[in-house]
């Protein structure tokens, strides 16, 4: 972006109200209740014998409720498991466990059985439970590769955040650590050295090393942070690259910040979509996934898409359908799924169904303003 369109775009945002790709078959996504179905769906387990989701199963949070949703891409929804109010993050293990952020605490999901197996409270105080964009409790979650603790972003309204550290055997809070300001995301370095917890109020990353639990921030703010740019040129989510351990981190379809967590320096790539980019997730084989959720200004920026971004650096935009917060990707590298649930006005009540070869996208209902994604 030139100086004089950075400058318009600080402007209009303060104001109030206001390819090609080659995708690899086989590359991989980066990265008690009772159980209930929806009317007109399957009961938990009916469609296989086993009791086991099927393999391309997916898990949605449902941000607009206290559940996650089973869904069959082919099928739709196919059951719902109590976990608590306003779920956002989610990451699943080798195990079949799910861990869900939500208001109350992260709960522990039973994928086979589908029952939630616990609810482990937080240490940070977060205020009173409530719902919607800005509410307090678990946002970003991920796992360690090793699968023994996981790390969830702990939003404390009108203040700084937390990461806690869950001992996954003991089911229980053992470390918190302050971060920034709502921390969306959360990520592991591969060999679960580091975590990463990127807090969108405060322009930053915290990187956080495992075995000491110090905390070291790092600003990633590409447009500045003069005036505090009102909720969009943040950062959002970011990805860890497989090649070199490197975060990346997509704004508004015009900048790739690409953070190297080691020395704090961050460079800025060039992204073609022009919309403002929320969910990101990277493949095995290093292709980038970034959900656009639209225009900060109709006159000058394109709508919501989904941009694919090889490793070279060439991209491929999706048009979508409205709003959409998260994506995760098939098993063979096929299809990408988005969610419909977004943070902000305009969500809705389904996912987007994203085929990379052909571009044809189909819409799947299910959940109720469906955020956080897995592929089971």
């Amino acid at each position: 972006m030139t100086k004089s369109r950075r400058s318009s775009r600080t402007a209009r945002v303060l104001l109030p109200g206001a390819v090609v790709v080659a995708l690899l078959t086989g590359c991989a996504q980066g990265s008690g209740g009772s159980a209930s179905a929806p009317a007109g769906s399957p009961g938990p387990g009916t469609p296989f014998a086993s009791g086991k989701a099927a393999p391309g199963t997916l898990l949605v949070s449902d941000f607009g409720a206290d559940t996650v949703t089973f869904v069959d891409p082919a099928r739709g929804a196919t059951g719902s498991v109590r976990v608590g109010t306003a779920p956002y993050g989610l990451a699943v293990g080798a195990d079949g466990r799910a861990w869900v952020a939500t208001a109350e605490g992260v709960a522990v999901v039973d994928t086979a059985s589908r029952s939630r197996l616990a609810l482990i409270p937080y240490r940070t105080a977060t205020g009173p439970v409530t719902t919607g964009e800005y509410r307090g409790g678990g946002m970003g979650i991920a796992l360690a590769p090793d699968g023994r603790r996981v790390y969830v972003g702990v939003n404390v309204p009108g203040g700084h955040g937390a990461l806690e550290v869950i001992d996954t055997a003991a089911l229980r809070v053992t470390d918190a650590v302050p971060v920034g300001r709502r921390p969306f995301d959360v990520d592991v370095a591969l060999d679960g050295s580091e975590v990463y917890a990127t807090g969108h109020d405060s322009f930053d990353v915290t990187v956080v090393t495992a075995d000491t639990l110090r905390p070291r921030r790092v600003e990633v703010a590409p447009y500045g942070t003069e005036g505090g740019l009102g909720s969009w040129l943040k950062p959002h989510y970011a990805a860890v690259r497989p090649s070199d351990g490197k975060l990346l981190l997509p704004f508004e379809g015009e900048k790739l910040a690409v953070v190297d967590p080691r020395t704090g320096r961050t460079s800025v790539e060039t992204m073609t979509a022009g919309t403002h980019q929320h969910g990101t997730t990277v493949t095995g084989n290093g292709t980038l996934l970034t959900v656009g959720t639209g225009p900060i200004d109709p006159a000058e920026d394109r709508g919501p898409s989904l941009t694919v971004r090889t490793p070279a650096g060439e991209e491929r935009v999706y048009p979508l359908d409205g709003p959409h917060e998260d994506v995760a990707v098939s098993r063979d590298g096929g299809t990408a799924y988005v969610t419909g649930g977004f943070t902000r006005d305009g969500y809705w009540d389904g996912l987007t169904a994203v085929d990379l070869r052909s571009g044809e996208t189909r819409r799947i209902p299910a959940g109720s303003r469906p955020l956080g994604i897995a592929v089971l």
